[in-house]
Parts: C-alpha cells; sequence; structure tokens
C-alpha cells in the first residue's frame, strides 16, 4: 500500500464532487441552511400561542385573567363571546379557549368552586401539551392573588431553588443546534462516501482502477480520507459561523478535541457509507437503505431523546453504533466543557466501531470489485 495512491485517488475524488452541483449544494445546505432553521424553529416551550377569551363575568377577577396573558407566551387575547368559540377553534384560529362563566367573582367570594372551561386545539400538539399547564397556572395565581388582595407566594414546607447548568435559559435552539450539526456530520460522511462509489460504477470508472496497479485498500482509504475530509472541514465551519456567530451558542469545551472525536466518527461511517454502496446496485436502492440506517442512527443514539428513556434493549444495542458515542463525547466537549480524561472511553469505541465497519466493508469492497 502507497500512501501516494491513496492521496492521488483522494485528489480524483474531491475533483469528482467538485463536478456534481447537487451534492455541493447538499453539503452547503445541511451544514448552514437546515442547521440554523431547524434550531431557530425549535419551539421555547411555548411561544406566541393564539388565545382567545370569553368573558361573561364582566368583572375585576376576570379582568385580571385577561391581562395576565401576554406574548411571547400567548398572542393577546381575543375577546370574542361564546357563540363564536366553536366556530373559532374549528377554523383553527386559536388554540385555546377559555370561558369564563357569569357570576364568577361572585362565586369565589362566597366560597364556592366555580369552573372555567377551557378547550384546546390538540392538532397543535406542541402548544397543546404544554399550553395547558400554563394556562391553568397563571389562572390559578391571578385567582389566588385576587383572593388573598397581595402578591405573594404561598408557603411550602421545601424551597427549590433551582439552577441550570449549561444552558442557563433552558434554551432548546442550543442543544437542537448541536444536535442537527451531528446528524448532518452523519449523514453527509455516509452519502458522500457511498454515491463516490456507486457514480464509479454507473460512469465505468471502476473498471479503470481495476486495471491500474493500486489495491482494494488504496481505493477505499482513499474516499475515506477525501469525504471525510470535506465533512471535517464543513462540520468545523458550521461550528464557528452558524453555532456560535449566527445562533449564538456559547461552546464551553475545546473545539479541536471535538473535531478529532469528529474525524473518528467519520471514520466509522465513511466505511458504513462503502459498506451500504457495495450492499446496493443503484442510487435509488442507496437511498432506500439509508432511510433504514440513518433513522434509527438519528433517533436511537440519545441525540433527540436521552438514551435513559429507552428500553434497555434498545440502549444496549444502540452501542455498537457510532452515533451513540459520538453524542456522548459532543455533549461533554461542547456544553459541559469536558476533557479527554472523560471523554476517552467514547474516543476508544470510536476507534473500536470504526475499525470494525471498515474491516467489514473492505471485505464486501474485495468482493464487489471481482
Amino acid at each position: 500500500m502507497r500512501a501516494a495512491n491513496i492521496f492521488q485517488l483522494g485528489l480524483k475524488e474531491l475533483r469528482g464532487l467538485a463536478r456534481d452541483p447537487m451534492l455541493l449544494v447538499l453539503i452547503v445546505y445541511s451544514f448552514t441552511v437546515s442547521i440554523y432553521t431547524a434550531s431557530s424553529a425549535t419551539p421555547e416551550t411555548l411561544n406566541r400561542a393564539a388565545i382567545a377569551i370569553v368573558d361573561e363575568d364582566q368583572s375585576p377577577v376576570s379582568s385580571r385573567i385577561i391581562s395576565a396573558f401576554y406574548p411571547p407566551y400567548f398572542t393577546v387575547p381575543k375577546l370574542i363571546t361564546a357563540s363564536e368559540m366553536d366556530r373559532r377553534m374549528d377554523a383553527g384560529l386559536d388554540t385555546f379557549a377559555l370561558n369564563i362563566p357569569p357570576n364568577f367573582q361572585r362565586d369565589l367570594l362566597a366560597g364556592r368552586s366555580p369552573t372555567i372551561q377551557l378547550n384546546v386545539d390538540a392538532t397543535r400538539v406542541s402548544q397543546a401539551f404544554s399550553g395547558g399547564g400554563y394556562v391553568q397556572s397563571i389562572v390559578s395565581d391571578e385567582v389566588s392573588e385576587f383572593l388573598n388582595r397581595h402578591r405573594g407566594s404561598s408557603e411550602v414546607p421545601v424551597d427549590l431553588a433551582l439552577r441550570s447548568r449549561f444552558n442557563q435559559q433552558l434554551s432548546k435552539g442550543w442543544f437542537g443546534s448541536i444536535t442537527n450539526v451531528i446528524s448532518s456530520i452523519t449523514m453527509l460522511s455516509i452519502i458522500l462516501t457511498g454515491a463516490a462509489l456507486i457514480r464509479e460504477r454507473e460512469h465505468g470508472t471502476i473498471e479503470h482502477l481495476l486495471v491500474m496497479p493500486v489495491t482494494p485498500t488504496e481505493i477505499m482509504l482513499s474516499k475515506i480520507w477525501s469525504m471525510g475530509l470535506v465533512v471535517l472541514v464543513a462540520s468545523a465551519l458550521s461550528l464557528t459561523f452558524i453555532v456560535q456567530w449566527a445562533l449564538n451558542v456559547p461552546i464551553n469545551g475545546s473545539v479541536a478535541l471535538f473535531l478529532v472525536g469528529t474525524a473518528l466518527q467519520l471514520f466509522a461511517t465513511t466505511s458504513m457509507g462503502i459498506f451500504l454502496a457495495t450492499m446496493a446496485g443503484t442510487m435509488p436502492q442507496f437511498g432506500l437503505l439509508l432511510m433504514l440506517v440513518l433513522l434509527p442512527l438519528q433517533v436511537l443514539s440519545g441525540g433527540s431523546t436521552p438514551r435513559e428513556s429507552m428500553p434497555q434493549i434498545i440502549q444496549d444495542i444502540m452501542l455498537a453504533a457510532p452515533n451513540t458515542h459520538f453524542v456522548m463525547l459532543a455533549q461533554s466537549i461542547l456544553f459541559r466543557g469536558a476533557g479527554l480524561e472523560v471523554v476517552w472511553p467514547q474516543f476508544l469505541a470510536l476507534i473500536a466501531i470504526g475499525g470494525a465497519l471498515f474491516f467489514l466493508a473492505l471485505r464486501r469492497f474485495r468482493r464487489f470489485l471481482r
């Protein structure tokens, strides 16, 4: 095996990629627009939820309740009549419709337990899920303050002091930006290496390589380093200009250490891309295989939901996936500022998984060339 052959073949792959405008657009989009829009559009608990209120009491306490709903959590409440409530909900104009009944304040002062009706449009799942609790909390607080004639907190046996580390604003965009970078790294590394191999088969250039004095290992390593380098550079630029600058997400750890972990992840995923490409005969077949592989890698690796919330058998199986360990080290380094003394188990796991995937892909690639 000669390093010069690997280098020259890698340059050939880079020139082939430069002549493919669709893949270039995919790379730029995945590491810029896709990450920015997905992260900035992540809902911050509740954001400008449409609410309408039917005030049949017209009392000071109902006015307090109406004035308690304001942006950014809710839009300015629309004051409607009872006959309009169902029609507006059916038309999708309101997510929440609150109906304050007649004599509500009188019943409160008399010690009765009046009922307020809250209608929720459950088709807007993200807002409906958390918004009901917000509305109940706001109404309860306003009623309690009205009855107590002062603004104060009720006495509780334990005072919980909440301190949020690593994400003081509890911004989902911070978490989503890193998760989207990880997803783009995995997706592009598999697609680029797989597409490079299938493109050579479709164009007939694979036969030209077979008559040259190069080995299958050299051909495979050239695709791994060239496509991996493209994704590594793109991820570094995305982390700097999109995550840190455009989205204003603070990075607490070493970017260089993260990029070393990214290189190990790319070694594993590019090998996986070659393995999948040897199993698929055409690009459509390769695309179908990607659907079966990418979705579990992204959903079950701990990037979207914590691994601890998954069944134990899923947690054990996903330890064999490189994404699981990459998500661990990425969150530890970028969010918690961890060093090598903390993430070395994930580095070793990526080396072992990458080596195993490279060996399997190389065996399959040699059969592919026969």
